[in-house]
Parts: C-alpha cells; structure tokens; sequence
C-alpha cells in the first residue's frame, strides 16, 4: 500500500494495466452490479439541480425507474446510488447505435450542457474507494476490475503498457486533486526505478 495523505493506495494501481475496451464489454460495467452507480452528497444536489438537463438523454425504461425510485436511492451497503432498471441497468443509461451502454449525464457533459462529467465513482472505475470504518478520515484506493467483464481491457492495457494511474489520471485529478496526483505519480516511477531491468 502506499500512504498519501490520508489516503492508502493499492499497488496494484500502479503495476496493474488496464484500458477500457468498449467494443468488447459494451460498458457492461453500468449494468453488472450490486446496486446502482455511488454517488457523493454533493453529486445529490447536482443531479436535483441539472435534472431537466440531463432528462431528454434518458430512456423511456430509465425514466419510469427514477419516477419510481427517485433521482437517487439509498443503499445499505453503498449508500447513496443511482437508480437502477429491475436492478440492473443504471437508469441515467442508454445503448447508442453500436449497443454500447453509455451515460446521459455524461452526453449531456460532452454536448457542453453540464460541467459534472458523471458520478466520480463511475469515472474511477475499476478503482474503488472505501471508507475505514475505525476511522472515517481514512480512505482505501484499490483496483478492482471484474474478472470476466473487464479482461479485455485488462489485456488491452497490457498491450498498450498503460498503467491504472494513468489511464485513470483525469479522474484520479478529479477527486483527490493534482498534488495528489503528482505524488501518486512520482511514487509510481520511483517503484518502477527500482525493479530489476
């Protein structure tokens, strides 16, 4: 594990490979789960506050979950979580014409009508966060991809030598910040400085 902050960070993060392979998983991971996408207290307000937004990118399926179970719901395990349909697609999704399961709020972003991206928890994605439960400052940052859903991204990292660190840069910025980054960064090549050529 390395230390930063009140961080502890997988090594995996930095000697495991991955890129996701779209063609290949379909973005199976918005519908492969336990409960929806976990959201963030402030990411509540963003989506009550864009909702209108990000309607019109929605399906019709996507649309009768959240009128259901409303714009979030809250999970014992995760907390807060998207909304599923029947407990598997994320409602905020949709199939574009390749059958690739995408984000509404995500298109809504790329077509310049919001400044959230999508929940952080889906841009990490396969890093996971958990709190500590002795210690609600403490923070675990490991990798964990799906075995079966993420091995063509897995291999597609191999191929292409991507570590997790950097292929999940922008997010990794996104939620802990640049200096962590950076130093997240500067551990990872002092680590690979040390292996044996």
């Amino acid at each position: 594990m390395i230390a930063i902050d009140n961080k502890l960070v997988s090594d995996h993060i930095i000697e495991e490979q991955f890129v996701c392979d779209l063609s290949k998983c379909k973005g199976g991971c918005c519908e492969d789960g336990d409960a929806g996408a976990p959201l963030e207290d402030w990411e509540l307000d963003e989506i009550i506050q864009h909702f209108e937004v990000i309607k019109p990118y929605l399906t019709t399926a996507g649309l009768a979950a959240i009128e259901k179970q409303g714009k979030y719901a809250y999970d014992a395990h995760f907390g807060w979580v998207t909304p599923t349909i029947k407990g598997e697609m994320c409602a905020y999704g949709f199939r574009d014409n390749k059958g690739i399961l995408k984000c509404g709020i995500e298109q809504a972003y790329y077509d310049g009508k919001l400044e959230w991206k999508k929940p952080i928890s889906c841009h990490l994605y396969p890093i996971r966060i958990q709190k500590s439960k002795l210690d609600p400052d403490l923070e675990y940052v490991n990798y964990e991809p799906r075995e079966d859903l993420c091995k063509a991204a897995c291999n597609l990292g191999k191929k292409l030598k991507v570590p997790v660190y950097i292929f999940l840069k922008e997010s990794i910025i996104r939620k802990y910040g640049q200096e962590f980054y950076d130093t997240l960064a500067a551990t990872a090549e002092h680590m690979n400085s040390q292996q044996p050529d």
